[in-house]
């Protein structure tokens, strides 16, 4: 099940029974306005932990349409790019090592 941002509004509330809803709400709205703001003039944004986006250009280039195989000119844009953050990835990977683990258990 994927995380969505009114469940994320919803579990942060849970949490805080000192802070309002509408306050969360207003709160992750301003980390996310200020994280899009910053890729918006092509500044880097670091989360410590968790990882950091970036803003990566793509040059202009000639491709091709896959049907029917004309080129096609496509032009140059920015891409938003995310690097996990070491904690992030040691998390993750140590999720997967535990399940691992446990399957090697089981076989022997």
């Amino acid at each position: 099940m994927a995380l969505i941002k009114s469940k994320l509004i919803q579990i942060i509330t849970e949490q805080n029974p000192h802070l309002y809803q509408r306050d969360v709400e207003r709160l992750i709205k301003t980390i996310f306005d200020e994280i899009t703001n910053s890729l918006a003039e092509s500044r880097r944004v670091e989360l410590r932990g968790f990882g950091a986006f970036s803003v990566q250009e793509r040059k202009a280039r000639i491709g091709r349409n896959p049907r029917s195989g004309a080129s096609v000119t496509i032009e140059a844009k920015s891409i938003p790019r995310f690097k996990t953050g070491k904690e992030l990835r040691m998390k993750l990977n140590a999720k997967q090592n535990d399940s691992e683990t446990d399957t090697k258990s089981e076989n022997s």
